[in-house]
């Protein structure tokens, strides 16, 4: 039987908790559609997640947006994230791992590129195409919209292609490519970029190899620990307004782990690599992910230098070496072999394996810097 779940906010509208929330983020109780967590709508628009209004695209006044102080590299992709739970339920703060997102929470990502009316992409764009809770699809081209639903059963990915008209997504079980020409610094780079299938989600989204179960593996307390900045009532600490919204229990008054901005240069070199690495590459480079028998472990918890790459041969050779005998050469990055893979744009040797066509320059230089600053000698 489908289950409908009614808008949360419409619901506990006298809360004072909530009324405060709305003060924070500048909704509405409008947008009481129901959002159908118990079945798989072939259009987007069917979750009632996403409005399209005119000529932007908002989440509605319960799906908080969101943002992660270092995302994961997607061919320059730019990502609108939106959470939403039903009614009388809440998230549970956990310090290291993700939080505990209850049944039938509902994940968003939209990747879209800045484009201007001539349909020329740029990676980088003004950075103001999200703002005040709005996209502005006129300064944009939507390409995909995952969806990441917590069932009885557990959690299930389900990929939607947004049309030319940016209007709607459709439902693309089978995932999708498209091949598209971006703007990355003064270069037009053509590529395909990859729309997941369903079951490929899960490699990324399976972190433990041996249950294979999917689990997001952003939403950490230390990825969220930053202000979101397009609020519609403008800047606010995204835990604390979850928690005001009613979205999580049990944040600490203080404490709570931070993730690096990767770019934020005030910020130390090292931290910035490892969290950088932590979250591009330890979702299978862990004790438990799908490359747990390489040994080379690149969560941010992981204090073994050894485990971390330094002077590790690699457990088996060939084309994904690149000729070089160490994970990571301290002092020497053109000797490591994580440059080598980090840097490739052969679909036997990049890494990651999946989720991108394109070398992310910068995440590469990031690296090189970290690797040439680290003492020591094999």
């Amino acid at each position: 039987m489908t289950r409908y779940l009614p808008s949360r906010l419409q619901q506990r509208a006298s809360s004072a908790v909530v009324v405060l929330a709305l003060l924070v983020l500048g909704c509405s109780t409008g947008d009481n559609a129901a959002v159908p967590v118990g079945e798989t709508p072939e259009h987007l628009s069917d979750w009632h997640l996403l409005v399209v209004d005119g000529k932007t695209l908002r989440p509605r006044d319960d799906a908080l947006p969101y943002d992660l102080n270092t995302p994961l590299f997607t061919d320059y992709a730019h990502k609108l994230r939106t959470v939403w739970m039903p009614r009388g339920v809440s998230a549970v703060y956990n310090t290291g791992n993700v939080l505990e997102l209850p049944v039938g929470t509902v994940l968003t990502k939209t990747f879209y590129y800045p484009g201007n009316k001539n349909g020329e992409l740029d990676s980088v764009g003004s950075g103001h195409e999200f703002d005040k809770g709005r996209l502005d699809l006129s300064a944009v081209r939507l390409i995909e919209t995952r969806v990441l639903v917590h069932r009885e059963n557990g959690w299930e990915a389900l990929p939607y292609v947004w049309n030319e008209s940016q209007q709607d997504a459709r439902l693309a079980r089978a995932g999708d490519i498209q091949s598209l020409t971006l703007r990355v610094g003064d270069t037009d780079r053509k590529f395909p970029y990859v729309v997941p299938t369903s079951n490929e989600c899960a490699g990324c989204h399976a972190s433990n190899h041996t249950t294979g179960a999917i689990q997001p593996i952003g939403p950490k307390a230390r990825n969220l620990n930053k202000s979101f900045q397009s609020y519609a009532n403008g800047p606010a600490p995204q835990l604390e307004t979850w928690s005001l919204h009613g979205y999580l229990t049990g944040l600490p008054t203080s404490g709570v782990p931070r993730a690096a901005l990767w770019g934020d240069t005030s910020d130390s070199l090292a931290h910035r690599a490892r969290t950088y690495l932590d979250v591009n590459c330890a979702h299978c480079h862990n004790p438990v992910g799908a490359a747990d028998t390489s040994g080379l472990f690149l969560d941010i918890a992981e204090p073994a230098a050894r485990h971390l790459g330094l002077c590790k041969p690699p457990i088996a050779s060939g084309r994904g070496s690149g000729g070089r005998s160490v994970s990571i050469m301290p002092g020497h990055p053109e000797e490591s072999i994580l440059t080598f893979r980090i840097e490739s744009e052969d679909p036997a040797v990049k890494m990651p394996e999946m989720g991108r066509s394109l070398v992310h320059r910068e995440g590469a230089r990031l690296i090189e810097a970290w690797i040439r600053s680290l003492d020591g000698h094999c």
